[in-house]
């Protein structure tokens, strides 16, 4: 019978590490990333990491300020967090080690991996923060949010669980909003305008990544979207 990693392998795009890390956040990939992070070998379920809690869910994480924020004011609530970027990853540990979180779970790979693993009706809320847009169209399959993960989400999100999503790319935030918008799980959260907001929710912190965007005050540029829809 194959195993897991052999009936669901994806083709990973993007840069898996950047700079090296310092001595700190190697020391934290060696001695916290062991103790928190996802073993679908040893727990095929993800799920189980947190019985009797909530769980939330956020893909591509960057920096981790955004997850390690909702972990701090939500701590009976479990947070797996999917990165596939090791210098992202030593971010996030970072953020755990000092705020001493213990309600956090990381999966360094591909989050389709864990979504694939994860029970119908097991997410209370999901986050897909600033992806990376991949602007050129014949690279409009590897979006994440789009006709082939959209339902995958929704068979892991419970009915009436919330999906955030946000971007500042103008492609990308045509392209997602069509998509959550015709979407047969998903309907826009009350107090959007058809799923979109310009502003974030008051318990939606901004993203390292968004901070450093806004602050270049680009010409015609319009800035970020923020959409909410609700699962079905």
């Amino acid at each position: 019978m194959p195993s897991f990693f052999e009936k669901a392998s994806y083709i990973l795009h993007g840069r898996r590490k950047g700079r090296p890390l310092r001595t700190g956040k190697t020391a934290l990939m060696q001695t916290l990333l062991p103790r928190i992070e996802i073993n679908l070998e040893q727990q095929s379920n993800p799920a189980d990491y947190f019985s009797g809690k909530d769980i939330w869910l956020e893909v591509g994480f960057g920096g981790g300020e955004h997850l390690a924020w909702q972990a701090k004011e939500n701590p009976n609530v479990g947070m797996i967090g999917c990165e596939p970027y090791v210098n992202a990853v030593a971010s996030l540990l970072k953020h755990i080690d000092e705020g001493a979180l213990q309600n956090i779970r990381v999966w360094d790979d591909d989050a389709r991996i864990v979504i694939d693993a994860l029970p119908d009706n097991s997410i209370s809320r999901a986050f897909v923060l600033f992806p990376d847009p991949w602007p050129k169209n014949r690279h409009a399959n590897r979006r994440f949010i789009g006709p082939e993960n959209l339902p995958k989400l929704a068979r892991i999100m419970k009915s009436g669980a919330q999906l955030r999503v946000a971007s500042d790319d103008p492609t990308l935030q045509e392209y997602m909003l069509e998509h959550l918008r015709a979407s047969p799980d998903f309907k826009p959260a009350p107090d959007t305008e058809h799923g979109m907001r310009k502003t974030r929710l008051d318990d939606w912190p901004a993203t390292r990544y968004e901070i450093k965007e806004l602050a270049k005050k680009r010409p015609n540029w319009k800035g970020p979207e923020y959409y909410v829809f609700i699962r079905k």
